[in-house]
Order: structure tokens, then sequence, then C-alpha cells
């Protein structure tokens, strides 16, 4: 929450910077830029509810929890992308016809350079603190910070090369281009979220690591069979057959599941695991191979 909220702050920092940049220069390249920190500024909000939501515990009504809230906000805020790049096409499909010189336009760019360093830095710490919290909204929100950066960089170079060489013409295009890039950064946003809300199953990576533990941690069973996996959120849930022999007592068979699951825990934070206890006549011999 704490980063959402910086999110929020680093966000109205950095749309007032460009706004300022926008309004010395009068550039549309830099209105895209600027235009594109509001979008940050309301998806920061979207993100802020769509965590608090997540963290509310299971109830009646909502039985597995509310992880996939974070989901719902990172299509909203694809959708928000998608929307501010078509308000800038429009914007620059008229530049093309009127391109006009840039005012004061030193002080303009080194005040966007500025807010493109925080948003920079901020970008970072938002994917990998995202990335370890195993939250799908603060990804999003620092992949959308890292496309922010590298377009403003694009328009820094591009407004350089129109002040050398007075083609005014490419401030509108520069805005275009920004916009196409935008936009394809809306659709892998809303792509990815999507994925979650249809209970995609997790990484082969990841899939590998929960065969593994269930292989050496289960010692006393026979195999493991029907897993299967689905994350929502920061939460990865995980279910499959585990077969016994037939003598096992309800006991020891409880301690071979606590056993997995606390190992399957430790290895995938934020597991949620059910494990479905079969005699060994119901072994399919296609499944996960215990260890001896």
């Amino acid at each position: 929450m704490k980063l959402a909220v910086g999110s929020l702050i680093i966000g109205l920092a950095v749309m007032a910077l460009k706004v300022l940049a926008w309004w010395l220069t009068g550039s549309l390249a830099l209105m895209s830029d600027a235009l594109e920190s509001l979008v940050n500024v309301a998806t920061a909000l979207a993100v802020i509810l769509a965590l608090r939501v997540a963290a509310l515990p299971a109830d009646a009504n909502h039985p597995y929890g509310h992880h996939k809230a974070e989901f719902f906000s990172a299509v909203l805020e694809g959708v928000l992308i998608v929307i501010a790049a078509l308000f800038i096409l429009r914007e620059a499909y008229s530049g093309f016809f009127n391109p006009t010189p840039i005012a004061a336009p030193t002080l303009g760019l080194l005040i966007n350079a500025g807010a493109g360093a925080i948003n920079g830095f901020w970008a970072w710490i938002l994917i990998t603190r995202g990335r370890k919290q195993r939250s799908p909204a603060l990804v999003a929100d620092g992949k959308h910070l890292l496309t922010d950066v590298i377009s403003s960089g694009g328009v820094l170079l591009g407004i350089g090369l129109a002040l050398l060489t007075g083609w005014w013409v490419l401030d509108p295009a520069l805005a275009a281009l920004v916009a196409l890039n935008i936009l394809w950064s809306g659709w892998v946003v809303i792509w990815q979220s999507l994925s979650g809300l249809m209970d995609e199953s997790v990484s082969d990576e990841t899939l590998n690591e929960v065969r593994r533990v269930i292989s050496e941690e289960g010692f006393g069973a026979v195999e493991a069979h029907d897993l299967r996996t689905r994350h929502a959120g920061r939460v990865t849930f995980i279910d499959f057959h585990l077969v016994l022999p037939g003598e096992t007592t309800v006991h020891d068979a409880h301690e071979v599941c606590d056993r997995i699951e606390a190992a399957l825990c430790d290895e995938i934070p934020g597991a949620r695991v059910t494990i479905h206890v079969e005699p060994e006549h119901k072994a399919k011999h296609n499944g996960i191979v215990v260890l001896d």
C-alpha cells in the first residue's frame, strides 16, 4: 500500500513538471508526455483501491478471497492508457497540418528530462518490489512508467533534432510515435491481466518447482497426479491428488500433507495448497513420482 501511495505522490509531482514543460513550449510531443502522466495519476488511484480490496479477508460471498481485484485494476489502467493514446493521435493529426515552432525549448526540455529521471527511478522500484510481492497491479504500474520513461527519452531526442533542423513537423510526428508506443503498452497490460482473470496456470518454471517439492517432500506417498495451478494477484492456488498406501493411517496421511504444504508455502510465498488424498488403487502411474 505504501508503494501505491508513493506512486500517487510521484505521479502528481511528475505530472506538474511535464505540464509546466508543455506550457512553456507549446509542444505537442511534450503535451503527449504530460497527458500520459495524467493517466499515471488516475491509475495510481485505481491501484490503491485495488490493493485495499485485495487485502480484504475471505468471506461468505468470496470464500477464495478478493485477490483478483488487482487484475481489474490493471485492466482499467490498460484501458486508460489506450484512451490517452487515441487522444494524442488526434492532436498529432491536427499538428501535421499546422506545425509551429517550439517556445523556450531549453528550459522545457530540462524540466521534462528531470521528470523522466524521477519516473525511471520509481518504475524500477515498482517493478522489483511488485515482482517480489507478487503484485500484478504494482508490476503493471511500473511497466507503464517504464514505457513513459522510454517515450520521454525519444521525445527529448526528437525535439532536439527539430531545434537543430527547423523541421517543426517532427513535433507532431513524435507525438504520434509516443501515442503508438503508449497504445502498445496499454494492450500488453490488458492482455496480461486478462490471463490472470482467466485462471491461467503459473509459469513453467514455477510449475517445475511445485513438482520438485512434491516429489522430494512427499515420501511415504506413492505418487501425485492431477496437479492444477492458477494465480490470483499475489496468491498462487495449488491443488493435486496424493496417492498413499492403503494401510496409511489418517494421522500419517495428515503429516505427509502438512509436510508438503509447508514446503510449497516456503518455496512459493502466498501459496494456497489443497491436497486430495486417495488410496493406492487410484494411482494413475503418470503423475509425479515421489522419491524415497
